[in-house]
């Protein structure tokens, strides 16, 4: 994109933000649920389909340019980015990587402009990062075939037009070979939802279930196509390094929202007959949180680029990960002890991004899954 334009999209992406999406934070927390009007105003910003290809009707932002729209949309409840994450990550990325013509053209202009929703259902009951522990069948009937089993905590699942999903083709396999991803559509007979998952935070962002019970797809729905059988877990595979570097930039934007109600308060609350800014022990919290948001934000901002110029990037979209999410709880809790009691109430709303930023230290790979990843990584260069 045009840099003249970028700057132009993210000017209106913090307007949107500042006077749309924080002024609603609390509404949607209250009642769980992101107003019919407001979901219409982010798909006309383009929002859903800012990873997508412009031929396809998206923004076709690079993973640069992403990042910096994340920033951004980081400043506000994570149930927003909830919304369109899948759209634009895991979601959609398989079928921009691996997708046939066919598939490409049959979903990205839904994805694109929100008129669908994606969703990603590979966890399930016994397997989440152990992928060899997936039970999800897909048996072979023909030119169909025909899947079982239950996925769980499947993110935007309850409004989800669509479903990537995970199933063993192989059934005498027993690691990550043989899986298989599907493209499924909601109201395929077979395919059921359990009730909306309760939920620590991120209130307005709905997981759930999804059960399949003798639900039938032409081979046709596996991504790429009947060359693609048992190639589906490394299709998900390719989807990780933009995914990781998303949601890394999304705690980035958290946490500097979090630092900038911090120091308005810490400037603004008297003890002791001065701001307690003034006390150098709250200094001390504000510029730990202050360095540590502004290291996340620079190994992101680098890592894209690098990404962006065709690099292999995982060990390092894993170092961001990793790092960003613990860094933001790190700052959210401090920001809890610059308020004192106040953090603790849910006025301020202090308390709802401290619980609200818990979830980035386990989606998209926990930070032990991430510490393996990097490990493992490491031991794959010194080889050589």
């Amino acid at each position: 994109m045009d840099s003249d334009i970028l700057g132009q999209f993210l000017d209106a992406l913090d307007r949107f933000v500042r006077e749309r999406l924080i002024p609603h934070e609390e509404e949607v927390s209250e009642t769980d649920q992101i107003p019919p009007a407001l979901v219409e105003e982010i798909r006309e910003m383009g929002l859903f389909g800012m990873s997508i290809p412009e031929a396809f009707g998206g923004l076709g932002l690079s993973m640069s340019e992403e990042v910096q729209a994340a920033f951004v949309l980081g400043r506000t409840s994570p149930a927003f980015r909830s919304l369109i994450g899948t759209n634009n990550g895991i979601g959609s990325q398989g079928i921009i990587i691996d997708g046939t013509p066919e598939q490409k053209q049959a979903y990205l202009p839904k994805l694109a402009s929100g008129e669908m929703i994606a969703s990603f259902a590979l966890t399930e009951p016994d397997a989440g990062s152990d992928a060899g522990a997936l039970r999800t069948s897909a048996r072979r009937d023909g030119d169909h075939f025909v899947l079982n089993g239950t996925k769980r905590f499947i993110t935007n699942a309850p409004r989800a037009g669509l479903f990537t999903v995970f199933a063993r083709t192989e059934p005498g396999s027993r690691d990550a070979a043989g899986i298989s991803a599907f493209l499924v559509e909601a109201g395929t007979p077979g395919l059921s939802l359990g009730p909306r998952d309760r939920k620590m935070g991120q209130k307005g962002a709905h997981t759930c279930d999804v059960m399949l019970k003798d639900c039938r797809v032409p081979v046709s729905a596996i991504i790429g196509g009947a060359a693609r059988i048992n190639q589906g877990f490394k299709t998900a595979m390719k989807v990780l390094d933009r995914g990781r570097l998303h949601i890394s930039a999304i705690c980035v934007g958290a946490a500097e929202r979090l630092i900038r109600d911090s120091l308005t308060y810490a400037m603004e609350r008297r003890q002791f007959g001065a701001p307690i800014a003034d006390k150098q022990l709250v200094q001390a919290m504000l510029a730990d949180s202050r360095t540590e948001a502004f290291a996340a934000r620079c190994m992101i901002e680098e890592t894209a680029r690098r990404k962006d110029a065709g690099q292999d990037v995982s060990t390092d979209a894993a170092c961001c990960k990793l790092y960003a999410s613990e860094m933001v709880g790190r700052v959210a809790d401090r920001a809890v002890q610059i308020h004192g009691g106040a953090g603790y109430i849910a006025d301020y709303g202090i308390e709802r991004f401290y619980r609200d930023v818990r979830l980035f230290r386990i989606y998209e790979g926990t930070s032990q899954i991430q510490q393996v990843v990097i490990a493992r990584g490491m031991m794959r260069a010194a080889r050589g």
